[in-house]
Parts: C-alpha cells; structure tokens; sequence
C-alpha cells in the first residue's frame, strides 16, 4: 500500500487547564494551557491530482471551499514549498464536533501540513511546519509538535509534559460557542498569575474562559453542573465540551449511565503521543 492510499489521522484535544495571563499590545491574549491529545479522531485521505488543484471533496456546511483550515493548509504548504507541488483532492471523514473546543479545524490543518509534506516531498522540518501552521491558527502547531505539553505564549511555546493515563467522559452540549465571541467578552478575566510549566501538576488550574461560555451559553453550565457529581469536570477550550477525567474506564462507563439520556456523551481515552508524532 503506497502513502496516497493511506488513512491519516486528526485527533482532538482537550486542555486540562486554560488560563489567561495577560494580552499583547495586537489584541491577542496571552495563555497557559495543557494540551492531552486523546482518540476521539477525524481521519483524511488524499488522492494525486496532475492539475495543480486542490479540491476538498468533502466540504463542511456553511464554510466556504476557500476558507476551510484543511484547503488553506494545503496552499500553505505549497507556496512554503515554493510552488510546485502538485495538485491534490483531500477527503475528510468529520468526527470531532466543530466549535467545541477540542480543536478539529487545526488538528485536520495540523494533519493536512505532515501529510502532504511527505506525500508531495516537500523535505520541510516539523518546525517549519509549525511556522506554517501557526499562520493559519494558534492551535495548529501543537498537534505538529505531537506530544501533551505545557503551552504559553499564544499557544505556540511547548514545554512536554507527562499526563497520567486517564479515561474522559466527553460531554457536547449542542452549542456552538464562538471562541472570538468569548475572548470579547468584558466578563473574561485576563490577569491570572503565571506558573513554570515545571509547577504543573494534573489537576491544577481552571479554565479562565468557562465563566463567560456559562454566562452565554447556560446548557454548558448544565452540563458541568451534571458531571462535577463525578469529579472536577471542565470545559476545553472555549467550548462548549466539557469533560471529567477518570483513572479507570469502568468507572467512566458507571458515571455515563448516570447521565441524563438527553446529553450526548463521548468515552474517550487520553493518548501519550500524536498518532502522527515524530520519533525523537
């Protein structure tokens, strides 16, 4: 089987703290966060064109061709590749709920950069990669990086950190929560003390953002409100999933029958690496 005919994979992520500990002069805001990966995954396939085109064939609803991550992922990389790619059709098979916070649109951008840099020959570096995508998004270059880290900065600073193995119930609360909505918000905090990402510890923190998804979203605060019966759950991102860890997945499979039945809930389980990590 060549690489053209292979399944590549886009896992999702939750950040196990997000905190906001300043803004820059640009307006953008200065974070701390833990990224874990975890299997709950979209999956792309790609087939050689000879036009020099690139056509997502299967287009997300409402985002145009031309503004979707993955298209402008693979423009990128060919003009960071100087221009002679070739052209290429890219399937996306979409799991991962868009505007949850759990980071499909960069995973698939992230997936799209290391695919196409080894299926076209490109030869660029994970670095380089991680500058490319960083331009399309603060998310992308974490899942280049492709290992759980302590991220700063707007996320684009990765200090590699163990996260213990875990088990998550994944709670999607059925709205969209649009993350420039809550980083206007006048209710979000902006000033939390900043640690060293060698005082992390799993359990640590919160999310600075939940407090304004729960004042403008209230069925994220249902949400958390039904899983804190079950430990310390938290939203991801800027939501409007939420999760709550567990050491075992018995124990996961115990509280998910508790759950109201009108809750859609995913069983997921942590990852050490980015199933496409590179060997260190």
């Amino acid at each position: 089987m060549s690489d053209w005919d292979r399944a590549w994979p886009a896992p999702a992520k939750l950040n196990l703290f997000l905190h906001v500990v300043g803004r820059r002069p640009d307006g953008y805001h200065l974070l701390q966060t833990v990224f874990c990966f975890i299997d709950l995954a979209d999956t792309l396939r790609f087939a050689p064109r000879t036009d020099g085109r690139i056509v997502l064939a299967t287009p997300t609803p409402g985002v145009p061709p031309e503004r979707d991550l993955v298209v402008r992922a693979a423009e990128a990389l060919k003009v960071g590749a100087g221009g002679t790619a070739p052209g290429v059709t890219i399937h996306l098979d979409k799991r991962i709920p868009m505007g949850g916070g759990l980071g499909g649109g960069s995973s698939d951008a992230a997936t799209t950069l290391i695919a196409l840099n080894e299926l076209w020959g490109c030869g660029l570096s994970r670095v380089q990669l991680q500058a490319i995508g960083l331009r399309l998004g603060a998310d992308v270059p974490v899942f280049i990086h492709g290992r759980n880290c302590f991220a700063e900065g707007v996320g684009e600073r990765f200090t590699d950190v163990a996260v213990p193995a875990a088990w998550y119930l994944l709670a999607m609360p059925p709205v969209h929560v649009p993350t420039a909505e809550i980083f206007r918000s006048p209710l979000l905090a902006r000033d939390t003390p900043e640690i060293r990402p060698a005082d992390w510890r799993p359990g640590f923190g919160r999310n600075d953002l939940e407090p304004v998804a729960c004042a403008l979203h209230p069925e994220v605060a249902r949400y958390l409100a039904e899983l804190r019966r079950f430990g310390a759950a938290r939203m991801t991102g800027s939501g409007a999933c939420c999760f709550v860890e567990f050491a075992a997945r018995e124990a996961a499979e115990c509280a998910r029958r508790k759950l109201p039945d009108d809750f859609r809930i995913e069983l997921v389980r942590g990852l050490d690496l980015h199933p496409l990590a590179k060997p260190e």
